[in-house]
C-alpha cells in the first residue's frame, strides 16, 4: 500500500508540473512516469502517436488525442477511427520498421502485453516509449491524466474526474452487498481466467463478488475443469467466444452456478481492457452479480421453505 500511495504521489507530482509547464508554452518540455515506473520526457508534446494496444488506443482518443494517433495495434477497435489508421501488428509480435515508418515522437506501449526486446528495439532506435499497465480503477484515471499531459491536451485531465466520479457512484451503490462467488473465464481451451491484479478483479470486488482463482500467481492462470467444480462458484460469467463457453458448465447440475441458473455472458471487448470504458462494463457486471445474488437467495429461501411444507 506505502509503494502504491507512493507512486500516486509521484505521478500527482509529475502531473502538477508539467501542467504548469504546459500552460505557459505549447513547446514546453512535458515529462510523466510511465505504468513501470518510468520518467517519460517529451521536449514537446507529442504529435505522432503510435498505440500497441487496444486499450491504449482507447486511453488516447479519450484523452483527446485522437488526431495525433497515426498507427494502432491490432484490434484497436475504438473508436471507430482507430479502425482506419494504420496496424503495426499484433500485441505480441510488432512491425518495428512500420512503426519507424510512421515517425512518432511518442510509442504508447503494452507493459505485459508486447514483446520486451520489440519495446527495448524501439528504445535503442531512439523511440520515447510510455509503458501503459493499468490494473486499477485509479490507474485508469490516473492514465487519462498522464496521456493528457504528453499530449498537451486538458481533455485527459476531466475526463479523469468524471471517471472517478463514476466509479465512486458504483461502490456507493453496491457497498454492503452479500459476497458472491465469481468463476470468471477468458477462454475455454485451455480454460483460462484472471488473477486479483487484473482491472476484471477489481470490477468483481467493487460489485460485492470474490474471484475464486484471485489469488494465483500468474495474471491469466490456466486452470483444469475439476478446480472450477471444486470451487463451486454461486456464479459463471464467460467473456470468450461470444458466450459458447457456458455451455460445457450446464451439465453439471450439482455446480451453484448452474443450479441458481447464474451462467452468464459479458463483453470482454468491454471489461476485459483497462480503458475509460471499464465502467460501462462494470455497471452491467454489478447489474448481472445482483441478479445472480437474488436468484441464489430466492432459491436458498425456497428450498428451506419445503422441509416445513411437508411436515404440515
Amino acid at each position: 500500500m506505502t509503494t502504491l500511495a507512493s507512486l500516486r504521489a509521484l505521478f500527482a507530482a509529475a502531473i502538477v508540473f508539467v501542467l504548469t509547464s504546459v500552460s505557459t508554452t505549447t513547446s514546453a518540455t512535458v515529462s510523466v512516469m510511465d505504468d513501470s515506473g518510468n520518467t517519460v520526457t517529451l521536449a514537446a508534446p507529442a504529435q505522432r502517436i503510435v498505440s500497441l494496444a487496444p486499450h491504449a488506443t482507447e486511453l488516447l482518443f479519450a484523452a483527446g488525442a485522437g488526431k495525433q494517433v497515426i498507427g494502432v495495434s491490432e484490434h484497436s477497435d475504438f473508436p471507430t477511427e482507430a479502425k482506419n489508421l494504420p496496424s503495426v501488428g499484433g500485441n505480441g509480435q510488432l512491425d518495428v520498421e512500420r512503426i519507424l515508418t510512421l515517425k512518432p515522437d511518442l510509442v504508447v506501449a503494452w507493459a505485459s502485453g508486447n514483446n520486451p526486446r520489440q519495446l527495448a528495439r524501439l528504445r535503442k532506435l531512439g523511440l520515447t516509449v510510455f509503458e501503459s499497465e493499468p490494473r486499477s480503477f485509479e490507474s485508469i484515471a490516473s492514465s487519462l491524466e498522464r496521456l493528457g499531459v504528453l499530449v498537451g491536451r486538458d481533455e485527459g485531465r476531466l475526463q479523469a474526474q468524471q471517471f472517478r466520479q463514476q466509479v465512486q457512484t458504483l461502490q456507493q451503490h453496491y457497498a454492503g452487498r452479500s459476497p458472491v462467488a465469481v468463476f470468471y473465464q477468458i477462454w475455454s481451451t485451455p480454460l483460462m481466467t484472471l488473477n486479483d491484479t487484473h482491472i476484471v478483479s477489481h470490477a468483481v470486488k467493487l460489485c460485492g463478488g470474490i474471484n475464486i482463482f484471485g489469488r494465483l500467481k500468474p495474471l491469466v492462470p490456466t486452470i483444469s475443469r475439476e478446480a472450477v467444480l471444486t470451487a463451486n462458484p454461486d456464479m459463471i460469467i464467460v467473456s470468450d467466444e461470444k458466450g459458447n463457453g457456458l455451455e460445457r458448465w450446464r451439465s453439471f447440475k450439482h455446480m451453484h452456478a448452474v443450479a441458481n441458473g447464474n451462467l452468464m455472458t459479458i463483453d470482454g471487448g468491454l471489461m476485459n481492457r483497462a480503458g475509460p470504458r471499464a465502467i460501462e462494463a462494470t455497471r452491467t457486471l454489478c447489474e448481472q452479480i445482483d441478479h445472480a445474488r437474488e436468484r441464489a437467495k430466492k432459491n436458498t429461501s425456497e428450498a428451506l421453505k419445503k422441509p416445513n411444507e411437508t411436515s404440515k
